[in-house]
């Protein structure tokens, strides 16, 4: 089947199953703006196709996917030229997954993150192998937490949202399970066994339940309750007071946390704590209207390209964030990523 996405995605039909897999392993399954208009015509077709029971969506290789394709949006901005259609087309595309009418199975293995969770985490069934790693790292590189993080991490369990969103800790099955954001724990030899058995009986709840497996939490106990404790505040600069208050009596993690914020892009962690905690009372649509206006802000600042260059140009460069201090991000600067924009995203 050919849905228009070339050798970065393949589309099958097995059985009652239409089948996508991310097919550029060398890229870690990057998502780039051929793949996301492709697997939006695959749904458009599907979802009225009574042949089709349901959707599964997979990786090709070491990866599910591990974001989007960066270095491409970083030389268009520099250029001049931000993919600003790139942002339009992929939040319809969340949207489209979150609303999709019939299951929509996604197999995790390996890192997803960024426009790889925004492909398989609005999804009904979200799988998670043992090799599965979830992250939403945005904020490290003077962005924030897209594809619909705004609607997925306010409703994780303890305020576990927050600290991911925050912070860019990378998490595995057991968290994933037990926060809310996988919906099933397998184990990597059984998902081929788990895709013919979707194929087979176009049946998502009883296939997945039934290679189900237990998966302990990888965070302990009081560290769980420590995210809660620290991240359950209304504020970000409650939350920055409680971690600092802890770390002045010792408590390690504490510590760590408050360093590992305060070397984020000063702009960005307090952009995505409000857009966070807003999209607790959004629907996906509202969600993906306000992060299409955040997105339009930071293609024309500063502190994405510089966070890019750090990681990627420069690999391992020290940012120079503008400006450098959370104190100095004024709620007028944080308003105005929020602001109506002259021409809304049309869904």
């Amino acid at each position: 089947m050919d849905f228009g996405g070339g050798d970065e995605v393949r589309f099958e039909r097995i059985g009652a199953a239409g089948v996508v897999t991310l097919t550029r392993p060398k890229a870690l399954n990057a998502v780039t703006h051929r793949m996301v208009l492709a697997l939006s015509r695959a749904l458009e077709a599907w979802k009225d196709d009574a042949s089709v029971a349901l959707v599964v969506i997979k990786g090709e290789g070491r990866a599910f996917s591990a974001g989007g394709d960066i270095l491409h949006i970083y030389e268009a901005g520099k250029a001049g030229n931000p993919p600003i259609e790139f942002f339009a087309d992929e939040y319809r595309l969340n949207l489209a997954i979150s609303r999709f009418p019939k299951p929509y199975v996604a197999l995790v293995d390996g890192i997803a993150m960024g426009g790889g969770v925004g492909v398989s985490f609005h999804g009904s069934h979200r799988l998670l192998t043992e090799n599965a790693v979830f992250a939403m790292p945005e904020v490290g590189i003077g962005f924030f937490p897209d594809v619909g993080g705004s609607y997925i991490l306010p409703r994780l369990k303890d305020a576990f949202g927050f600290y991911l969103g925050l912070t860019g800790t990378r998490i595995r099955q057991g968290d994933a399970l037990w926060c809310g954001l996988a919906s099933h724990a397998i184990r990597q030899t059984d998902i081929e066994v788990i895709v013919a058995g979707l194929a087979d009986t176009g049946d998502a709840d009883a296939t997945c339940d039934r290679f189900a497996v237990q998966a302990d939490c990888e965070t302990d106990a009081d560290t769980r309750a420590a995210v809660a404790r620290h991240f359950g505040h209304d504020t970000l600069d409650a939350t920055l007071n409680s971690l600092r208050s802890a770390a002045d009596t010792g408590d390690a993690f504490a510590a760590k946390t408050l360093e590992t914020m305060l070397a984020r892009s000063p702009t960005s962690v307090r952009v995505a704590h409000r857009q966070i905690a807003t999209g607790a009372g959004y629907d996906m649509a509202e969600c993906m209207r306000m992060e299409y206006r955040i997105v339009s802000r930071m293609l024309a600042g500063h502190d994405f390209y510089e966070g890019i260059r750090a990681a990627i140009i420069e690999k391992g460069a020290t940012p120079a964030w503008r400006p450098d201090q959370l104190g100095a991000v004024a709620p007028e600067m944080v308003d105005a990523y929020f602001a109506p924009l002259a021409e809304e995203l049309s869904l």
